[in-house]
């Protein structure tokens, strides 16, 4: 059987199994939608991870987080959250405080700055998603999410 997936990939062998040829599936789509993802905030001078932790930083209100658990909500955790939060601390889009009596706990906030962003991509990122998805229509997309779940909730067995 003679797959899109194939024919994009330039494979003339077929996948071993049913679930290889979906793992490649979910991995190819999944860096197809992500490299459309960073192409649209390329203007804007941040990365998904950058995006991604912003978006963090927002939702954890005026307490900020520790650079662990910035790094553990992310949906990509990279090993460096210090270096990944530093430059975002020079770009003026996080603020980095040492407000603890342990000097090692250093809790980040999304600055004025770093908000403003956010809701300045917001327009362009639900276009972005609705031209990737929308055409599945609302009862496709809601039972995709359920799949994905179900998925990363049976990978551990």
């Amino acid at each position: 059987m003679s797959s899109q997936l194939q024919a994009e990939l330039k494979q003339n062998k077929p996948f071993p199994t049913l679930e290889a040829a979906a793992a490649v599936g979910l991995a190819r789509t999944a860096a197809v939608v992500e490299h459309a993802f960073a192409e649209a905030l390329k203007p804007y001078g941040i990365t998904p991870t950058q995006y991604n932790a912003l978006r963090i930083l927002r939702g954890a209100g005026p307490a900020g987080l520790c650079r662990n658990e910035v790094r553990d909500r992310l949906i990509n955790p990279g090993p460096d959250a210090t270096r990944l939060l530093e430059r975002m601390e020079d770009i003026g889009l996080v603020s980095r405080d040492r407000d603890n009596p342990d000097r090692r706990f250093v809790t980040a906030r999304i600055t004025p700055a770093g908000a403003r962003l956010l809701d300045e991509l917001e327009g362009p990122l639900i276009a972005s998603h609705h031209r990737w998805f929308g055409h599945l229509g609302q009862a496709k997309v809601a039972r995709l999410i359920e799949l994905l779940d179900e998925i990363r909730r049976g990978g551990g067995r």
